[in-house]
């Protein structure tokens, strides 16, 4: 896909996470393995509610604490989307899109999921992901990219909570992981 970084990337972010209930916030990275590969970890102040987890495609590897990500997003591709990456789908499915000038948009129907992604390209480049399960809108997620494709900021909005995640890029990096990155480390 044309959204994928060519090389591994880390990107570090502040993030700041609100719903009905409370809001918290703090600092992670992100280290992205094309073509399908995430290592996520976000921490509070002083390191309070850390949360880690590793990815591959739409499947966890580990979480840890096991909830921690999924309460601040309910779902792979959006997790994906707010990094300015669209998955392609990893079965049978159905797919449709279009290009016109600076808009290209597709959507694919997979399992009672629909998963629409729009890019416009431009100064910034933004990308939608918008993700519906059987009909009902789980959330959406907007990044916004420069223009070698690298996220500047993303909003994740979750009507359902109503829960709202908004990241901050400091930085984005080629970088070279350890391959134990991969592996959940307990104490």
């Amino acid at each position: 896909s044309g959204t994928q970084p060519a090389d591994h990337r880390l990107h570090r972010f502040k993030w700041l996470f609100r719903d009905d209930k409370s809001s918290a916030g703090g600092r992670g990275s992100a280290r992205i393995a094309p073509p399908d590969s995430m290592r996520f970890d976000v921490a509070g102040p002083f390191g309070s509610g850390a949360a880690s987890a590793a990815v591959v495609g739409e499947q966890p590897l580990w979480a840890e604490p096991p909830a921690a990500i999924s309460k601040l997003v309910p779902n792979y591709p959006l997790m994906w989307g707010m990094f300015g990456v669209a998955r392609l789908p990893e079965g049978e499915a159905e797919v449709r899109g279009l290009a016109d000038g600076d808009l290209t948009a597709w959507r694919y129907v997979e399992a009672g999921d629909t998963i629409e992604y729009a890019r416009t390209q431009g100064r910034p480049t933004r990308m939608v992901t918008v993700v519906r399960r059987a009909g009902e809108l789980l959330g959406r997620a907007e990044a916004t990219l420069d223009s070698a494709g690298a996220p500047l900021t993303a909003r994740l909005t979750v009507p359902s909570a109503p829960a709202r995640l908004d990241l901050t890029f400091l930085s984005t990096s080629q970088a070279d992981f350890a391959p134990d990155i991969w592996v959940l480390r307990k104490p």
